[in-house]
């Protein structure tokens, strides 16, 4: 004979509504993300900053395309550049389970060391600038912290475009309205537009991140936990004793 299902468990069954799911996925593990992606994100940056200032190899120069030479320096999209720092918590912040959690940690992670082993091997650069920034609040700082090595590929875009991937299936699975969608997929362009905007990327290497980005974003849809079919219910019954 089956034991009871706790009453705290049973009530968190089938969320009645798409707001009741995402509150479920938030309150889930909710210290554990919030230090776990902080944590990952200072790892990573010790690993570009290091590899920044110390290449290994003669570095590269990126070439310009057709296209970087249409897109003029557009100061004003230096808070859609930043705000990656905020979007890339959502798709984590939201994962149901531990098991899935530690699974999405290992595929950002082989994602962001790949990035890491490309730039070890092929150092790249951009162009120089003939832009004065000196005028525009933020920039001085940023390409005093985040200068214009590392080029290619983008890792804002490749992390962007992991980041928009997961997230857009986490919102299709809770069956959130599709305006929701809509504002994942126009966070994601306007941040992987800014990297060209704010002249810290050119095009190839806006490209090739999302090449990057998409190259483990598409397997980890597959290969993860709790992989639901088409049609399933969320969060049944089964579900959510099995991850108890």
């Amino acid at each position: 004979m089956h034991s009871p299902i706790p009453l705290h468990i049973a009530a968190e069954t089938r969320p009645a509504t798409w707001t009741a799911d995402i509150w479920l996925r938030i309150r889930r593990h909710f210290l554990l993300k919030a230090v776990g992606t902080t944590a990952f994100t200072w790892l990573f940056f010790i690993g570009y900053f290091h590899l920044l200032r110390n290449p290994a190899f003669p570095v590269t120069v990126m070439p310009l395309t057709a296209l970087d030479h249409l897109i003029p320096f557009q100061p004003y999209t230096l808070g859609a550049y930043l705000s990656l720092w905020v979007y890339v918590g959502f798709a984590p912040g939201l994962q149901l389970t531990f098991r899935e959690l530690v699974v999405y940690g290992l595929w950002i992670g082989a994602l962001c060391l790949s990035g890491l082993g490309i730039f070890y091997f092929w150092p790249t650069q951009i162009p120089p600038l003939d832009i004065d920034v000196s005028g525009y609040p933020g920039f001085a700082m940023l390409q005093g912290v985040d200068a214009a090595g590392n080029a290619c590929p983008s890792m804002h875009v490749a992390v962007a475009i992991f980041t928009a991937v997961r997230l857009a299936d986490v919102l299709r699975e809770a069956r959130t309205p599709w305006l929701l969608q809509a504002i994942n997929w126009a966070w994601f362009a306007a941040i992987a537009y800014s990297t060209l905007a704010v002249k810290q990327h050119v095009v190839l290497d806006a490209l090739a991140g999302a090449l990057l980005g998409l190259a483990f974003a598409l397997p980890s849809l597959r290969w993860r936990p709790g992989k639901r079919l088409r049609g399933d219910v969320p969060h049944s019954r089964a579900d959510i004793i099995r991850h108890h």
